[in-house]
């Protein structure tokens, strides 16, 4: 199993540590809820170098990610990012990603690092025809994200750069606690505001020690991965493994919105058919009327016990003190406030679709 570069960080902060993505990786120090909340309300640090990065290079780059992913990345001014996902021909979701223009013909694609080694063998086999320069980068980087409505005026401290004014989803290197060559972006996966930090490897230790000294005035705690799950459930974010698959139809995700049509795409074929006639079945939120917490593979039910659906997500919300949940449901029961029943170890709990994000 790997280790983070901060390893050793992690462990002497009492981190929890677990396995995810052949990674040994802080799941709580203090506890989901603590953590969860200190993000919503205050700021927190998420070391999550575990992502893998790849710089996408040269005069064909553009041609292979407009191919190979679903959004128009043509449209990305330099130092613009999107979020999209990696097609397979059969309309289903390789991965979904990150993608930041960091020159006129350089690319630097984010994904998820259970994916790294099939993303990489899928992009190269589609670029063989298409030519493009391919470096896998995930080595090289460090990744932090600070996140919470704190996040900024702790970077005021650390960095040259004012990341408040900084517009949404667009990146810049500037240089970070002493740093040069640090990608900050204004992206997250909280829905809580702040920046990610893409660091080289070998000065991750300088900056995270300079977040958690200046963010103590505001609180600031390292947070896990469990809280980070928890976060983006609350805000209807999709995670790899759960609310999308290599068989999932990014139309019953509900992703037309980051799927350009005007394109030619690896699977644009089921997928513009998808869109054209619609899916049996829709990914939607729900939040529990009676006690329960929702997980990952528990049936949805109609009132009389037969099976409508799916569980892909599901916790018990720190902020809304409720279980919530994700899947996917026949489009009969996908109106907002419509009861379902979620079967849990044989009984089955009243629920109700809720409009996405959880939290406003």
């Amino acid at each position: 199993m790997k280790q983070l570069s901060l390893h050793t960080q992690h462990t002497t902060l009492g981190a929890k540590m677990g396995a995810f993505a052949g990674f040994d990786m802080p799941l709580t120090y203090k506890g989901v809820k603590a953590e969860h909340l200190c993000v919503r309300e205050h700021v927190g640090v998420f070391d999550v170098s575990h992502m893998g990065e790849f710089v996408v290079s040269g005069d064909r780059a553009l041609d292979l990610l407009q191919y190979t992913t679903s959004n128009n990345v043509a449209a990305l001014a330099i130092g613009e990012a999107q979020y999209g996902y990696i097609p397979n021909e059969n309309g289903g979701v390789v991965d979904d990603l990150l993608i930041y223009r960091l020159e006129e013909k350089k690319y630097m694609l984010v994904v998820n690092a259970s994916n790294i080694e099939k993303d990489w063998q899928w992009l190269n086999t589609q670029n063989k025809a298409i030519g493009a320069t391919l470096i896998n980068a995930s080595e090289n980087y460090a990744l932090l994200a600070l996140q919470g409505p704190k996040a900024h005026d702790v970077m005021r401290l650390i960095s040259e750069i004012d990341t408040a004014s900084q517009k949404g989803f667009t990146v810049v290197q500037t240089t970070v606690a002493g740093v040069t060559d640090v990608l900050v972006a204004t992206t997250g996966y909280t829905g809580a505001g702040g920046v990610e930090l893409y660091i080289p490897l070998e000065h991750a230790k300088q900056v995270w020690k300079a977040i958690l000294a200046a963010g103590e005035v505001y609180d600031i705690q390292p947070i896990g991965l469990a809280a980070r799950d928890t976060l983006r459930l609350e805000m209807g974010y999709c995670l790899y493994g759960h609310e999308l698959t290599d068989t999932t139809s990014p139309i019953a995700a509900q992703l037309a919105w980051c799927t350009y049509f005007d394109k030619a795409f690896v699977g644009e074929i089921p997928i513009k058919k998808d869109k054209a006639n619609g899916t049996p079945q829709l990914r939607v939120g729900f939040t529990m009327i009676d006690r329960g917490i929702p997980r990952q593979g528990y049936d949805l039910v109609d009132a009389n016990g037969n099976t409508i659906g799916e569980v892909t997500s599901g916790t018990s919300s720190p902020s809304l003190g409720v279980g919530i949940g994700m899947g996917y449901v026949n489009r009969d029961f996908t109106k907002i406030d419509t009861e379902i029943f979620v079967r849990i170890r044989e009984k089955n709990i009243k629920a109700r679709i809720t409009r996405l994000p959880f939290m406003s």
